[in-house]
């Protein structure tokens, strides 16, 4: 249907009308809410419509946590022109870069604050930052808040200081299994889940068709050559600790397996198990193999050099990681990659890729993620001579070895080159799979299939934002790029499944009679009309919704309720990462 949408806060035709985002803005108004929305379906504007109508309703301030530097100020920067009046909430971003003593003064001058969970952390902690007036905190990437992350620090600590407290937490991927989306809503405080899928038919008209495809490689013959005495070395010891019933994971060796190991390993220690030493030690090496032979039969020789070179820089080695690298087999491997040009087949299938594409289309944009700051770098010069492509590098900001990370302001910059067109070819690490505003692209190419169905989710949602995109996963024959492409397709199956039956163990129903959106309406070509009839009239325009798309079942109170909320609902400018680029 189109149209804008209205709201006292928000400039005009700044953000676009979706009725499944004004549904899930009318749930979130009415208590605690986690938030899962495929990639590219405007979370960020639900959350940017939450904003000014929980501030201009109920006063105090809001505060957005996001995981990075780069990334709340690039919030912060994208917020600014879709405000009504930005001088009225005066937002700002906050981080670790602005003197904690200017902080302290900082805080108390903005109704609308971006920051990282490290400093909100750190200043509530310490005396500068009081949450007590703060009416809604914005999780962004609400997967993170679990175990010791400042993420989940910060969000306790608001839940322990605000007065009326209301979380809106967002996220593509809250996790495979039921107890991880549990710790999130416990640590969050959420009372209910809205979560709607890809084949909602509310969304099917703004997301994109996207097609995954797998490209099979071939390892190269000289390459197995190499791993080969790793290979035989590493069954050896694997071999020996299932003897001693450590090492029990049935099939093929892998890095849960032995991690497995190493815990019982542990264990026996404790007990006063002297073997337990040899096996730790044992195992230790065993894990140095996996991640050796993964290089080689996986990344490549460049790869692989550079994981033996970054052992040899590591400062205080242990005993067992000194007797790894004076190996005969390690040193003699050692000294042939040095004489070694790059042979492996996935460089030569990203470069023909990466051609093809941009012969098809010089303004494409490709996004290529690997796993590994080796390989990435590897890539980059793989990729210079190749005619049309302009690559460079993405990567994250802590310094390895003799690699130094990227600035948050280097970030923005090679980003902002990415999206110009200067660069043309992103070569990114797992810091581009999320968090960071990353242009979309045409082409997304895995290096390797990952495991994690997170880190899968925000990297295919790296393109099809605008138009159709293609994601392409290159999998080394034989090696276990193929056990941890099946193991993602199975904890992404599983995603939905965890999310729903946490849903039902929550104590707030899912809010639907789209009274939390009294305060908006949408701007259709001739009419301005209600933001809840515009929902009403979409959804009988799509027909019947699929069941479970909403929510949950729960108590008859829900943690908070808004009435009357103002007329017009708030998304950064645009539907960022869909209509934007």
């Amino acid at each position: 249907m189109g149209g804008y949408v209205v709201h006292p806060g928000l400039g005009s035709d700044k953000v676009e009308a979706r009725a499944y985002q004004l549904q899930a803005l009318d749930d979130a108004l009415s208590g605690s809410t986690l938030l899962v929305l495929p990639t590219a379906a405007g979370k960020t504007a639900v959350a940017w419509m939450a904003v000014v109508e929980v501030v201009s309703k109920l006063g105090g301030w809001a505060l957005v946590i996001a995981p990075t530097v780069a990334l709340t100020n690039q919030h912060l920067k994208s917020t600014e022109p879709v405000l009504s009046d930005s001088s009225a909430l005066n937002p700002i971003s906050l981080s670790g870069q602005n003197p904690s003593v200017k902080r302290a003064e900082l805080w108390k001058e903005s109704k609308l604050i971006f920051a990282t969970p490290q400093v909100v952390r750190n200043d509530a902690k310490n005396g500068r930052l009081s949450m007590k007036d703060c009416s809604l905190l914005v999780v962004d990437e609400a997967h993170h808040c679990t175990g010791s992350h400042a993420m989940a620090e910060a969000a306790e600590l608001y839940l322990s200081q605000a007065l009326n407290p209301l979380i809106l937490a967002t996220t593509a991927s809250p996790g495979s299994r039921r107890d991880q989306v549990k710790e999130v809503c416990r640590r969050l405080g959420i009372s209910k889940i809205h979560l709607r899928t890809a084949d909602d038919p509310l969304m099917s008209e703004f997301l994109s068709e996207l097609e995954v495809r797998e490209e099979k490689v071939e390892v190269p013959s000289e390459i197995r050559d190499l791993a080969e005495p790793f290979i035989i070395w590493q069954e050896g010891i694997v071999d020996r600790e299932r003897r001693f019933g450590r090492y029990v994971i049935p099939g093929r060796i892998t890095q849960s397996g032995l991690s497995n190991a190493m815990d019982r390993a542990q264990q026996a220690i404790h007990r006063g198990d002297k073997s337990g030493y040899r096996s730790s030690s044992q195992i230790a090496t065993a894990m140095r193999l996996h991640h050796l032979i993964n290089h080689l039969l996986c990344q490549g020789i460049a790869a692989s050099k550079h994981f033996l070179d970054r052992m040899e820089l590591e400062q205080g080695r242990s005993r067992s990681s000194n007797d790894f690298l004076r190996d005969r087999r390690v040193r003699l491997l050692s000294e042939r990659l040095r004489e070694m040009s790059e042979i492996h087949s996935k460089i030569g299938a990203v470069r023909r890729l990466v051609s093809s594409r941009l012969r098809r289309d010089n303004e494409s944009r490709v996004i290529v993620f690997a796993n590994y700051r080796d390989t990435v770098e590897a890539l980059e010069e793989a990729l210079s001579d190749l005619s049309g492509a302009r690559a460079v590098q993405f990567i994250g900001q802590s310094s390895r070895g003799e690699s130094g990370g990227l600035s948050p302001k280097e970030q923005i910059s090679r980003l902002e080159s990415f999206r110009s067109g200067e660069s043309n070819v992103l070569v990114a690490t797992s810091v581009g799979e999320e968090g960071l505003d990353i242009p979309s692209a045409d082409l997304v190419i895995f290096y390797e299939p990952v495991s994690s169905e997170i880190r899968t989710i925000q990297r295919r949602g790296r393109t099809g934002r605008s138009r159709e995109g293609e994601v392409v996963v290159l999998v080394a024959e034989g090696t276990r790029d193929e056990g941890a492409k099946e193991a993602s397709r199975r904890k992404e199956e599983s995603m939905h499944k965890a999310v729903r039956r946490v849903t039902r163990g929550l104590s707030g129903n899912p809010h639907k009679d789209l009274s939390n959106l009294t305060s908006f309406s949408v701007k259709l070509a001739d009419r301005l009309i209600p933001a809840h009839d515009f929902v009403k009239e979409s959804r009988a325009r799509v027909g019947p919704e699929l069941s479970g798309s909403d929510s949950t079942k729960a108590p008859e109170s829900s943690s908070r309720e808004i009435k009357d909320l103002p007329p017009e609902n708030f998304r950064p400018e645009g539907q960022t990462g869909l209509e934007q680029f």
